[in-house]
């Protein structure tokens, strides 16, 4: 993650780590660097999920294991440091060492933005600029670049709404082309794109009483909804927009079904201050998405049980189940060992699909649900725009919140100060 903030560094084994904690010095091959040029600007209904999902799927392809790549190009001017980190903290599931982006005019914005004084900015920036490590962006500088690997190219403009699944992270899939996608699964031979189930047991509904209320299932139907993963919840344009598609639906009548287990766990107490204080809070609770804690959870299997009516239609049906979550990794077992098909997904996304109820769907044609005169409900109807989106960001994310949340994490709760310790030495 510090890798979208300029900062280079990377995790190491526990051999190496304890070498340099005693003091010792260990060896490494100088790593190859590739890199990434992006040019254009994403379009108005993409997001850094999107292209972070992209990125997966090209890098992987190219191959970057033990490799270090580095972000350049006109394009990185249109990306916030949070999509930024979004980016450099999935490095692992694209396979490579780190992802780097140079610090610039963004990575200034980001400082300000949280709370960092106009001395310290100036100093930082004074200081970058007389090494020479500050970036200004302009065509011939970049084609001058040279990297020890291959520069791959990337337009923003091309990037689409997208998911990754259903058992890997760069496994990606359009959102209009994910039913297509899922239907195949189920009948192809088992596998990362597969099921093998017969045919004929493939288009089987299942029957499931809730609460006294009926519903029915089918393979793909969504049982955990979660908008969970550090960066993703840090990033304030898609939990903004996930609180706006919130507000739109809950506007329009639309409700999650109740056996879908919906969580919310962001990656700072900041977030909670500026969904709180842009009024979308509320929308997500009576959605279901209520705060469960800050961190991982969801993404690394912390989801809790489903709801007991859905398990002996999983066991002894074999009901194939979806999560959608805005985590990394989907590998399968990890969201929950008894669901099959878990989908990566930005937290907008998230919440449209808990509404949907099943990833059999196609979000850009098929509506998503009725309103409360009975009129068809469609993604389009409920996704919010960037100015919308954009202005609550500037009415609601303020360096005062970071200020308060950071010297809250400095002085420590009532609860931790009042912990009586016996110092031993």
């Amino acid at each position: 993650m510090i890798n979208g903030l300029g900062v280079l560094g990377w995790g190491v084994g526990g051999i190496e780590a304890e070498a340099a904690m005693l003091g010792q010095t260990i060896s490494m091959v100088l790593p190859e660097v590739v890199g990434v040029c992006l040019t254009g600007v994403m379009p108005d209904r993409c997001n850094a999920t999107d292209l972070v999902l992209t990125l997966t799927e090209i890098l992987r392809k190219r191959g970057v294991v033990g490799k270090f790549v580095e972000f350049f190009g006109s394009g990185c001017l249109s990306l916030s440091l949070a999509d930024r980190a979004t980016i450099a903290n999935m490095s692992p599931e694209y396979g490579a060492t780190m992802g780097y982006f140079p610090v610039d005019e963004k990575t200034v914005e980001y400082l300000v933005q949280t709370g960092r004084t106009d001395e310290q900015v100036e100093q930082v920036v004074t200081y970058l600029k007389s090494v020479g490590l500050y970036k200004t962006y302009n065509s011939n500088e970049d084609d001058s670049i040279v990297f020890s690997g291959e520069i791959i190219k990337l337009d923003l403009g091309t990037i689409v709404a997208c998911m990754a699944g259903p058992k890997r992270p760069h496994d990606r899939v359009a959102v209009d082309n994910l039913k297509n996608d899922f239907v195949k699964a189920l009948t192809n031979k088992p596998g990362f794109k597969g099921y093998g189930l017969k045919p004929e047991n493939s288009t089987k509904k299942f029957p499931l009483k809730f609460k006294n209320e009926s519903y029915t299932l089918e393979h793909g139907s969504v049982v955990i909804a979660a908008i969970t993963s550090c960066t993703n919840t840090s990033n304030p344009e898609v939990m903004i927009a996930s609180g706006l598609v919130a507000k739109k639906a809950v506007e329009l009548g639309l409700k999650v079904k109740p056996y879908i287990k919906t969580s919310l766990s962001p990656g700072s107490g900041v977030v909670t201050k500026y969904l709180e204080i842009s009024g979308v809070l509320k929308y997500l609770e009576q959605l279901g998405f209520n705060l469960a804690g800050y961190g991982c959870m969801t993404c690394i299997g912390n989801s809790g049980e489903l709801v007991e009516e859905v398990i002996p239609l999983i066991n002894e049906e074999k009901l194939i189940t979806a999560s959608v979550l805005s985590g990394n990794r989907n590998f399968e077992g990890r969201v929950h060992n008894l669901v099959q098909a878990n989908y990566l997904a930005s937290p907008p996304l998230v919440v449209a699909y808990a509404l949907a109820g099943t990833v059999n769907i196609d979000l850009e044609t098929e509506e998503i649900g009725k309103d409360k005169n009975g009129n068809s409900v469609f993604l389009k109807d409920i996704w919010p725009t960037k100015e919308e989106i954009g202005k609550l960001m500037s009415a609601s994310v303020k360096p005062q919140l970071f200020k308060e949340v950071y010297t809250k994490i400095s002085k420590g709760t009532d609860n931790w100060n009042s912990l009586n310790v016996n110092i031993t030495y």
